[in-house]
């Protein structure tokens, strides 16, 4: 595989230049201003964990969206990864109140649940655009509901609707060449921040009355 190759795929992007999806590089600054506040205001490890993580999920994506090259593309998506595996570990282990062990492997279920759920979005028309980003909605919804956290629903619909942003960036091209997917950038910066804050004030609250 050449990690090098060039890869076009958002309509922002019209040539191969390292500025060509400009508006879509620089909202990345969103996913790493969402952390420098969060790394002030978390109290835990865990919350400090996941500033971090979210930095480099801006950088990832600043090189995919400029660079825009296969180990770029990676390098974003390795982020992303590290984020949800790491954040569902966290949920179980410091707000479910699971031990270690049952953290990790309730945390590793994530991966057959997503090899379920995506090859059945990916039959269904315009969802299958963002087939894998529909299963993290999915997964909070439940957790929202299983553990009665309404900041995971309210997570759930703010993601819904960047998702759903981000589906739109190649449909309305032609009459919206500037595309969407950097309102995408936006919103995910703010509602993973808004995730930390979650699960900082329900993993404390927990700390708190364990005493």
């Amino acid at each position: 595989m050449d990690w090098f190759a060039q890869i076009d795929g958002y309509c922002e992007r019209i040539d191969a230049t390292f500025w060509s999806e400009s508006l879509n590089a620089v909202t990345n600054a969103a996913f790493v201003i969402a952390a420098l506040i969060m790394w002030r205001r978390s109290r835990t490890t865990g919350g400090k964990m996941l500033c971090v993580i979210l930095a480099m999920i801006g950088l990832g994506s600043f090189a995919f969206h400029t660079f825009a090259t296969r180990w770029a593309g990676l390098a974003d998506v390795v982020a992303i990864g590290a984020y949800i595996l790491t954040y569902l570990y966290l949920v179980n282990r410091n707000i479910a109140g699971l031990s270690l062990g049952w953290a990790a492997a309730a945390t590793a279920c994530y991966l057959p649940f997503a090899a379920l759920i995506v090859p059945a979005v990916n039959q269904l028309p315009f969802f299958h655009i963002s087939g894998f980003y529909w299963t993290v909605p999915l997964l909070l919804v439940g957790y929202g509901i299983g553990l009665r956290l309404r900041g995971f629903l309210v997570g759930a619909g703010i993601l819904a609707v960047s998702i759903t942003v981000r589906s739109l960036d190649e449909i309305w091209c032609a009459g919206f060449p500037i595309g969407t997917h950097f309102v995408w950038h936006l919103l995910n910066g703010f509602m993973l921040g808004y995730m930390i804050a979650v699960y900082e004030t329900r993993a404390l609250a927990r700390q708190g009355a364990q005493g």
